[in-house]
């Protein structure tokens, strides 16, 4: 029993050692990725701060105003909001205003895309541990949110509003913070040119993108030690300040000093809040790239030393300039805006409450209480920050505009064709009218038919059919899918099922990705699917009763777990692997076809990395013939090759739509899609086996 414990005593104490040794690690390269600007702001907080009328109240006290301003705001922003609330809210480890609306469209009915299906709440990362399914969750708000599509609406264009600001911030802050540094070296080279300033800024910027392709791993680890030694400098340099100029400048902690600078300063006061905003400049990339780091690894790092020494440094600046108010310089930080910065805060203060109400499940009165304190607070540097849009603020805007317009059209347009797909699929009652042939020619090989439905068959189908009266042996129905979830599971990414009678050998598959999976040409879908719907022909015989075995219900979905091998009735072996007491079942193509595959092969690099293997059939005793002749089918099939159907789809308004719509569908949805990858580019598939279906769409 001692020795038990001991053991598990021992155990734990390694846990222990590998979590904090991960967790400080961490922390570490948060540094290098996440920080930053935050660390850089004091930079050009104080002189953008002063750079309009305020530099008018040159006295003690509006300089007292302004570092307790800054003190408070950098408290109650990044510490309490964002380390303590915020971070706690990420989604399986993710963050950003993206992972917030995956949260809500989780645990309510608040997205537009009417793909999702009662399975993927089955999916392990769907909920967190411990919470209750959203169909247990009732409340007038939600209800009355899910009835009204404007608002669904509203709250998506809310959250592309906040995300491209996201990118409209990340397109200026990285040159200004640079640029701010670079200028930094005319204090003491007065001969260095602001021409001279801005090339070496530009040649600065261009090598740390250059090492972005590297990877964030490196990138953190190159930076890391550079931000840290950047901040105790210049937390040292604040606390020799805050001690050789005016030691009495820790009285400004006290608020009461920003009620006195606002009696003191007016409509200046509130004018140069716009620049007292910067200070808290890259603290959502705390919540946006979470993705990289964990929220405790952030927290730590942000405790520990990322506070601390801005807080000195912002407190020693301020010393100085209680008695040295004329060393600040006005120059260029007029122009900086601050308005990309607190509008993705305010979004995410939004974002928040309904968080608060449909994740954590808390009382309406908590969510109103985060939202009226944070929300005024971040109204009121808004306003300010509104002044500065003619300066230079319009930059983030008009990017930030652009970028949601076109990732709306995007959503807008793929809606509208799903649902013309929807709306125009082929019925299950015509398809059992066809017969076990379907009315066609059958011919040997596997047919996977590409299509975004998640039941019943596409109007692709019946038009291929209808020009060439020929189709293949076994017939699958791929549908790939995104998931509001970060992540799925590899042994949970395919969803198998049956379409009519077991004599159609009609299957579906649905091959689930997370917003955060990489859709990567792993070299055996081929391989992997067959072995999925071997399983799930196992598991429809153990589970069927032997007088319904001959139908399935269409919808009938089942989880296939790709890494169990154990029990499969098929027999995986290389291509040149010698043959054992099994069925094998010889490709029908002909010479000329497999010349013409040799060569591809030969010539495409990713073909011929490719695992050759070949299926068997397992000679067990117990099999049920039924089984075992379904097998036998889809081997063969297999063997004869495997065929890709995609719909060629041109997308098209009716003549009766307005013109707002004929433009967003005609013009700039044909022009996004022209210009982006096609489907078959996005899903690797080899363009020998591919057969494009043209079809036209009138939405």
């Amino acid at each position: 029993m001692d020795q038990e414990r001991g053991m598990a005593s021992d155990n734990q104490r390694i846990h222990w050692k590998a979590y904090y040794k991960n967790l400080f690690l961490l922390a570490y390269q948060s540094f290098g990725v996440v920080y930053g600007d935050l660390s850089t702001s004091p930079l050009y907080v104080y002189r953008s701060a002063f750079s309009g009328k305020l530099r008018n109240h040159q006295d003690e006290e509006t300089i007292f105003g302004v570092f307790s301003l800054i003190f408070w705001t950098f408290t109650l922003i990044p510490l309490l909001k964002y380390v303590i609330i915020v971070l706690s809210a990420n989604d399986n480890g993710e963050g950003g205003p993206f992972a917030l609306y995956s949260l809500l469209c989780r645990h309510a009915k608040f997205s537009l895309l009417p793909n999702q299906q009662a399975a993927d709440e089955e999916l392990s990362t769907y909920y967190r541990h411990g919470q209750m399914s959203r169909n247990m969750i009732t409340s007038p708000l939600k209800r009355f949110l899910e009835k009204h599509k404007r608002l669904r609406t509203c709250l998506l264009l809310i959250v592309l509003f906040g995300a491209c600001m996201v990118i409209g911030d990340g397109v200026l802050t990285p040159a200004i913070s640079v640029l701010s540094s670079i200028s930094g070296l005319q204090v003491r080279a007065k001969k260095l040119h602001d021409a001279e300033v801005i090339i070496i800024a530009c040649i600065v910027l261009v090598g740390l993108f250059a090492l972005q392709h590297r990877g964030t791993h490196r990138v953190a680890f190159l930076f890391a030690p550079v931000v840290i030694i950047w901040l105790l400098c210049i937390g040292v340099i604040g606390l020799y300040n805050v001690i050789h100029w005016n030691p009495t400048i820790y009285h400004s902690l006290s608020p009461h000093y920003i009620i006195k600078f606002f009696r003191r300063t007016g409509r200046d006061g509130w004018i140069s809040l716009g620049g007292i905003l910067l200070c808290i400049t890259g603290t959502e990339a705390m919540f946006a790239d979470l993705g990289h780091f964990t929220d405790s690894s952030i927290k730590v790092a942000f405790v520990a030393v990322i506070y601390p020494c801005l807080v000195l440094q912002y407190m020693g600046q301020a010393a100085f300039l209680s008695k040295n108010f004329s060393d600040v310089s006005t120059s260029f930080y007029e122009s900086i805006p601050g308005i990309a910065c607190i509008t993705v805060m305010f979004v995410t203060t939004w974002l928040m409450a309904l968080i608060i109400i449909f994740v954590w499940q808390k009382n309406v009165l908590f969510a109103l209480l985060f939202l009226i304190f944070f929300g005024s607070i971040e109204a009121v540097y808004l306003s300010s920050s509104i002044m500065k849009v003619p300066q230079g603020g319009w930059a983030p805007l008009v990017l930030s505009f652009v970028f949601m317009v076109i990732m709306y059209v995007w959503h807008y347009g793929t809606r509208r064709k799903y649902q013309f797909d929807l709306q125009n699929k082929v019925s299950m009652k015509w398809i059992l009218t066809l017969g076990p042939s379907l009315g066609i020619v059958r011919v040997p090989g596997i047919g996977l038919i590409y299509t975004e439905l998640v039941t019943g068959v596409p109007a692709i189908f019946s038009h291929f059919v209808t020009n060439l009266p020929a189709f293949h042996q076994v017939l699958v129905f791929v549908c790939v899918k995104s998931v509001p979830v970060p992540y799925v599971p590899v042994d949970e990414r395919y969803l198998i099922g049956r379409i009519g009678p077991r004599a159609y050998r009609m299957y579906r598959c649905i091959v689930r990705y997370g917003y955060k999976d990489v859709q990567r040409d792993d070299d055996n879908f081929e391989n992997q699917l067959v072995m999925s719907i071997a399983k799930f022909i196992q598991m429809e015989a153990e589970e069927t009763s032997s007088g319904s075995y001959d139908t399935s219900p269409e919808g009938r979905m089942a989880v296939i777990r790709t890494s169990e091998t154990s029990g499969s009735r098929l027999v995986v072996r290389d291509a040149d692997e010698n043959v054992g007491d099994s069925t094998i079942v010889r490709s029908s193509k002909s010479e000329t076809l497999r010349s013409l595959q040799s060569l591809y092969e030969q010539e495409s690099p990713t073909v011929s990395r490719r695992r050759r293997v070949r299926f068997e059939v397992s000679e067990a005793d117990s099999m049920d013939p039924q089984v075992r002749e379904e097998l036998m089918a889809l081997v063969e099939a297999k063997q004869a090759g495997v065929a890709y159907i995609m719909g060629h789809s041109y997308i098209k308004a009716r003549r009766t739509s307005s013109f707002l719509k004929k433009f967003v569908i005609n013009v700039a949805y044909s022009f996004l899609r022209k210009n982006c990858r096609g489907p078959a580019v996005a899903l690797n598939i080899p363009h020998i086996s591919l057969i494009e279906v043209g079809m036209i769409y009138y939405v």
